[in-house]
């Protein structure tokens, strides 16, 4: 198990993001690559306000309308997901690779949370269960609790 920042980042090129956009059948564009490059650098699963304020200091000029439909094509593609939090805010999460979220309702911070053992355990359970006319595509849990004392 380990938690996303513990895991090495890597901050892509431009042109490493455009060849990301480019395997998902997307048409490269500035915007696109400006907002795909800030939720990766932004890898606290920004809202879409975060990833405005950093895209305009790269694009002076872009709408906030063109931020929230180029997230949403992200989205729809299966580069992020987006994830609701108790304060009503849409946080957006790159996805790379199957996880869970850890989510501190006393300051709203999201962490992944990689757990093969558990994602093992899950798949069986819902196996095992047979839930009626429903089959499980994908297993995600959003734990809500506190962090103590601030340390991961």
């Amino acid at each position: 198990m380990v938690l996303k920042q513990q895991m090495e980042n890597h901050i892509p090129t431009n042109q490493e993001i455009a060849i990301k956009l480019s395997r998902y059948g997307l048409k490269i564009t500035p915007q696109r690559v400006a907002v795909l490059g800030a939720l990766i650098k932004l890898c606290h699963h920004p809202s879409a306000e975060d990833i405005f304020r950093e895209v305009v200091q790269v694009i002076p000029g872009l709408s906030q309308a063109t931020v929230y439909n180029t997230l949403d094509v992200l989205v729809q593609r299966g580069i992020a997901s987006k994830i609701a939090t108790s304060t009503g805010v849409m946080r957006y999460d790159l996805i790379e690779q199957p996880h869970h979220h850890l989510f501190d309702e006393t300051n709203s911070r999201i962490e992944d949370y990689y757990d093969p053992e558990l994602d093992q355990i899950l798949k069986m359970y819902f196996s095992k269960k047979k839930i009626k006319g429903f089959v499980p595509l994908e297993i995600k849990l959003h734990v809500i609790g506190a962090f103590r004392d601030n340390v991961v």
